[in-house]
């Protein structure tokens, strides 16, 4: 399937900056989390496997909710379930402060926590990327996707994290207090989104399973959103074999403290920033096929030689930036696509399905990372996801080639 030519100018509409904004918020709360998580698994066990479990739960949600969650998506309020993904998101980092001002704490706890976030994630980010075409139109994709991405960079992954690793060492619960509130304010910017109601069907409603059928077979019958799916599920599990282990990685072998840590996530999403903030020029410049096709290629090189020569930290934020940046491009690219081909009557369903291939592939990888970190050392997974990744990528690249744009 072709993708249309498409204009990437225009002002967008105020409707779309409630949810530009409510992105904004709740991500920099989430961009907390990324750190406060992970250092407080390290404070409740120093085992690999165990610290990549939490990583493991709170992407398990895609493999085994995405698909019931994009029938949903499909069939409800999309901002209604925005709305209430929100809210549970909210009671959840609440409940588990609580524990923690108490030092309450264990480690299965944790895994609650990440499970219950991930599955309340499939709502909210199945249900707002299936919103945007409804709230700019079809035209205007990349700057939309640009802009939400550009922000998801700089508030989860830029400003969030040094700010939740200072939280978690100035006293544990903070940071998820402050998650809780961010949740909040989301909620109240979504309330400000002018209601459309349920997405229009084609055909009267069926049951789970065949409309869960609907969504996958029309992802397997066309060529370019198969290929995309197939080709980020692949390089996602090769990346969270390493990522899953990330904390210990960097206590370990590049020598930080928590703030360390939190400041190392924070820089290392510099090349993302940059990738969002540009992206919309980019493809237009070089073409939508050729940008993929290069992050494609930087992904696993990056990889390949953090857990060759990525010592030291400002050699691992230098190979990262240049990952995340590549991801950044890969991103705007591949949502688009979707957006512009998919009907939004079944948007919802492939999106998810999409998902489950793509973000279902991260719990395997934080395992299998998991395992191998705890037996062949915390190198190791960097080594082997990058070597995986790029003959992952040199499989797929004749089938990139043939992507008409």
């Amino acid at each position: 399937m072709t993708a249309p030519p498409v204009e990437r100018t225009g002002k967008l509409p105020g409707q779309f900056h409630y949810l530009w904004s409510a992105s904004l918020i709740a991500t920099l709360g989430d961009g907390v989390l990324l750190a406060a998580i992970p250092l407080l698994a390290k404070a409740l066990t120093t085992d690999p496997q165990l610290v990549a479990g939490v990583s493991a739960a709170v992407t398990a949600p895609w493999l085994l909710l995405s698909l019931v969650g994009g029938v949903m998506v499909d069939r409800y309020d999309r901002r209604w379930l925005m709305t209430w993904a929100q809210v549970t998101q909210a009671l959840l980092v609440a409940a588990v402060a609580a524990v923690v001002l108490f030092d309450l704490a264990q480690l299965w706890m944790l895994y609650v926590l990440a499970f219950g976030l991930g599955a309340a994630e499939i709502l909210f980010t199945s249900a707002s990327q299936a919103f945007v075409p409804t709230l700019v139109g079809r035209d205007r994709l990349e700057q939309a996707n640009g802009r939400i991405i550009t922000t998801h960079q700089v508030s989860k992954q830029f400003a969030g994290p040094p700010l939740g690793a200072a939280l978690f060492a100035f006293a544990m619960p903070l940071p998820f207090w402050l998650n809780a509130a961010t949740f909040a304010v989301s909620v109240v910017l979504i309330s400000r989104i002018r209601p459309v109601g349920p997405p229009a069907r084609t055909r009267a409603r069926r049951a789970l399973l065949p409309e869960i059928g609907e969504g996958l077979r029309w992802l397997m019958r066309n060529r370019l959103p198969r290929v995309l799916t197939l080709s980020a599920g692949a390089a996602n599990f090769c990346e969270y074999m390493a990522l899953s282990v990330m904390v210990l990685f960097a206590a370990d072998v590049l020598h930080l403290d928590d703030r360390g840590f939190g400041v190392l996530l924070a820089t290392m999403a510099i090349g993302g920033v940059i990738g969002g903030v540009f992206s919309g020029r980019i493809v237009a410049r070089f073409g939508a096929r050729q940008v993929a096709i290069a992050a494609q290629f930087v992904c696993p090189l990056a990889w390949l030689a953090i857990g060759t020569v990525g010592r030291d930290p400002v050699t691992v934020v230098v190979l990262f930036a240049a990952f995340s940046m590549a991801i950044s491009l890969w991103s705007v690219v591949a949502l688009s696509v979707r957006q512009r081909l998919i009907p939004d009557a079944l948007l919802g369903r492939v999106t998810s399905a999409s998902r489950m291939f793509s973000y279902g592939a991260m719990p395997l990888g934080a395992l299998a990372g998991g395992f191998v970190a705890k037996h062949f050392g915390l190198v190791a997974p960097w080594v082997l996801g990058g070597a995986l990744s790029l003959c992952v990528t040199l499989l797929a690249l004749p089938a990139m080639l043939r992507w008409e744009e």
